[in-house]
C-alpha cells in the first residue's frame, strides 16, 4: 500500500523476489543442502562447547545424585523439596569433614609414603622384565602410567592444571545444586524448545532418562562404599600397608567401571607385594575376590534396576572419552553412555509403535513386551 494524489492508499504490485529458485527440483536439493549446512554447524559448535558442555553434563549427574538423596528423604521426611535438599547437602559437607578430620591424618601420612613404595615397586618390576629378556627401563613404565592416568586431549588441557580442576569442580557442584532445587523449571525450559508435536514424547523420554539415571547412580555409590569398606576390612586382616589408602582409593575409582577396577587393582598389588611375595599374592586373591563379587552379584542386580551395557562397549566408549576429554570424560562415559541408549531405545519403541505389525502374533509380542528400566516416579 502507497499513499497517492487522489487518494489515502493504493495497492502496489510486489514483483518476484530474485533470489527465488524457479525449479522445484532445484528449490528442494537447495533446502537439503541448507539442512546440512545446518547440521554440521551444530557438529562445530557442539566440538568447540566441548568443555562447557561436558560440565554441564557433569552437572547434570551430581544434581542427580542430589535428586536421588532427595526423594530418598522424601519417603521418610515430607518436607518441602528445598528443605530435603539442604539436608542431602549437610550431609553430604558433614561426610566429607568427617573424612578430613577423623581419617585424615592416618590417610594424608599413607599418601606420602605411596608414591615411594609405588617407584620401588616399579624398579623390581623392571628389574625381572629385564632378567626375562625384555628391554625396557624404568622411565618407560612411569611414562605409560602417567599417559594412563592423566588423559589426553583438547578438553583435558583447557580445564588443566590446579586452579582449573578447582574452578571446573565448583561449576559442576553450583549448576548441579541449582539443577536439583527446582528440576522441573528446566525441563520445561528445554521441551519448550522442541516443536510442539513432539514435546510429549520429548518429556517423557527426558523422565526416563533422569530415572534410569537416578537409579544408575544410586546403584554407582552403593558399589563404591561397599569395595571401598570390604578392601580396607580384608587388606587390614591380611596386614597389607595403606589399608585405609587403598579402600578410599578403590572406592572412589569404582564410580569409573573397568578402568577404574584396573587402576585400584594394580596399586593394591604394588602396594602388597611390597611386603613380601606371600602378601603380594594374597593381596592379589583379594582383588580378584572383590571384583568378582561385583561383578557377579553386585553389578547384575543394579543392571536389573537400571540399564544393562555391553562390558566391551563401555570400556570402548571409556577410552574414546578419556582421549578426547581427559579424566572427566572418563568419569562421565557410564552415565553419558546410557542416556544415549535409552534415547536411542525410546526412539526405536516410538517408531515401531507407529508401524502397526502385520503379523498378529507380533502384535501380541510387543503388547507383551516390558517398558525400560521399570516405572519412573513421576510424583516429583
Amino acid at each position: 500500500m502507497s499513499e497517492s494524489d487522489d487518494g489515502p492508499f493504493e495497492p502496489v504490485t510486489v514483483g518476484t523476489s530474485p533470489t527465488r529458485i524457479e525449479s522445484p527440483k532445484l528449490r528442494y536439493e537447495a533446502s537439503r543442502a541448507l539442512v546440512w549446512a545446518g547440521v554440521i554447524g551444530l557438529v562445530a559448535l557442539a566440538v568447540f562447547l566441548a568443555q562447557s558442555l561436558l560440565v554441564i553434563f557433569g552437572a547434570l549427574v551430581f544434581g542427580t545424585m542430589i535428586d536421588g538423596g532427595a526423594r530418598l528423604i522424601g519417603r521418610v521426611l515430607p518436607a518441602p523439596r528445598g528443605l530435603r535438599v539442604a539436608i542431602v547437602l549437610v550431609l553430604a559437607v558433614a561426610f566429607v569433614v568427617w573424612l578430613v578430620s577423623f581419617a585424615g591424618s592416618q590417610i594424608s601420612q599413607q599418601a606420602a609414603e605411596f608414591p615411594s613404595i609405588v617407584t620401588a615397586q616399579i624398579g623390581r618390576l623392571t628389574a625381572f622384565l629385564r632378567s626375562e629378556g625384555f628391554a625396557i627401563s624404568q622411565a618407560d613404565l612411569q611414562n605409560v602410567a602417567g599417559s594412563v592416568l592423566s588423559g589426553v586431549g583438547t578438553v583435558s588441557r583447557a580445564i588443566g592444571g590446579i586452579f582449573g580442576a578447582i574452578t571446573t569442580l565448583v561449576l559442576i557442584v553450583i549448576i548441579g545444586i541449582y539443577l536439583a532445587i527446582d528440576p522441573r523449571l528446566y525441563e520445561r525450559g528445554v521441551s519448550w524448545m522442541v516443536p510442539e508435536p513432539h514435546r510429549e514424547e520429548f518429556s517423557e523420554t527426558l523422565e526416563h532418562m533422569a530415572y534410569t539415571l537416578r537409579r544408575l547412580l544410586a546403584g554407582r555409590l552403593v558399589g563404591m562404599v561397599f569395595e571401598g569398606l570390604l578392601t580396607w576390612t580384608l587388606l587390614t586382616i591380611i596386614g597389607v600397608p595403606m589399608a585405609a589408602l587403598l579402600g578410599l582409593i578403590t572406592g572412589i575409582l569404582a564410580f569409573v567401571p573397568n578402568i577404574g577396577a584396573i587402576t585400584s587393582g594394580v596399586l593394591m598389588t604394588l602396594v602388597g607385594f611390597s611386603g613380601g611375595t606371600e602378601m603380594g599374592l594374597y593381596t592379589l586373591a583379594t582383588y580378584f575376590l572383590i571384583q568378582n563379587f561385583d561383578g557377579y552379584v553386585v553389578v547384575p542386580m543394579i543392571a536389573k534396576k537400571t540399564v544393562d551395557l555391553a562390558p566391551a562397549i563401555v570400556l570402548g566408549f571409556q577410552l574414546i572419552t578419556g582421549v578426547l576429554f581427559g579424566v572427566l570424560g572418563l568419569a562421565l562415559a557410564d552415565p553419558m553412555l546410557a542416556m544415549m541408549k535409552i534415547a536411542l531405545e525410546r526412539r526405536s519403541r516410538r517408531l515401531a509403535s507407529t508401524a502397526a505389525p502385520a503379523d498378529p502374533l507380533e502384535a501380541e509380542a510387543a503388547r507383551e513386551t516390558p517398558s525400560l528400566g521399570g516405572s519412573p516416579n513421576a510424583g516429583e
